[in-house]
């Protein structure tokens, strides 16, 4: 599990929208595949699934406080290419939301 720390508040809204907008282009870019991903709101935070080849979520990324943000990887994939891909460009799109400079810090749990 990763975990980030925010200097603000994050919305769950804002994040699912900025997820929805740019994850599968990249994705599909990145592997060069037609595979859709999916990018769901809930009420703890937001679940990337791919449910054309995946039985369940892919990443879940919950909301604990107003501004810390759990990314929790899918223990059933762990190896898979896609998802590897999907984890590349996570890391890389939480860089620019909230921000570097909106960011306290970057953990890894087991």
């Amino acid at each position: 599990m990763k975990i980030v720390h925010t200097k603000g508040q994050v919305n769950i809204d804002d994040l699912t929208e900025f997820l929805q907008r740019d994850l599968n282009r990249l994705f599909q870019e990145r592997r060069q595949e037609d595979i859709q991903i999916e990018v769901v709101s809930n009420e703890q935070g937001v679940q990337i699934t791919c449910p054309s080849l995946y039985d369940s979520f892919l990443f879940d990324i919950q909301l604990v406080a107003d501004d810390e943000i759990h990314i929790i990887k899918s223990e059933h994939y762990t190896d898979d290419v896609n998802v590897l891909t999907l984890e590349d460009i996570i890391n890389n799109l939480l860089m620019k939301y909230p921000g570097r400079e909106g960011i306290s810090y970057i953990g890894e749990e087991s």
